[in-house]
């Protein structure tokens, strides 16, 4: 059985991922419409990715005996400047998803519940992962210029 203080903590990280998919699918709307289909594509596609952690979360507290709960999703961000201001936005929201993660794991610990210390273990290497993949795009972003948008926009695209 999983503890009371963990099974909430893991509930507000499901709300976290959930805001996140949603902060991405908000993301995938501005950039199609403003002509980006390849980086619209692959934020549709890390939009999903979060939902699916949300899912994992819950399942998760289900299989140890607790209640995956959803809660208010506040609104997200609608707009932005530039592609490159996107995917900084993108990094940042990264960071502070590790941190939470890593609270998370410091509650399992506090608890001293093995089991999900190790289950979150996952989830923080995933986000070393994104992390480093959204900072990759944000460098590719600034070299490639006005003109070489595209060419990056069309690499993403093939995610």
């Amino acid at each position: 059985m999983i503890s009371e203080k963990l099974q909430n903590a893991i509930n507000e990280q499901i709300t976290a991922e959930m805001w996140s998919s949603n902060l991405y699918l908000s993301m995938s709307f501005y950039l199609q419409k403003e002509g980006f289909d390849g980086f619209a594509s692959w934020m549709r596609k890390q939009s999903q990715e979060e939902l699916q952690h949300a899912y994992d979360l819950a399942d998760y507290l289900v299989k140890r005996g607790g209640a995956a709960k959803v809660d208010k999703i506040d609104v997200v961000p609608q707009g932005w400047g530039s592609v490159q201001e996107v995917f900084e936005h993108v990094y940042k929201h990264e960071c502070h998803v590790s941190s939470l993660i890593d609270e998370l794991v410091n509650v399992a610990s506090e608890v001293k519940d093995k089991a999900s210390q190790d289950f979150l273990w996952g989830f923080v290497r995933e986000q070393v992962e994104e992390e480093a993949t959204a900072q990759g795009i944000v460098d590719k972003i600034k070299k490639a210029g006005d003109t070489g948008i595209f060419f990056v926009d069309s690499q993403l695209g093939q995610r």
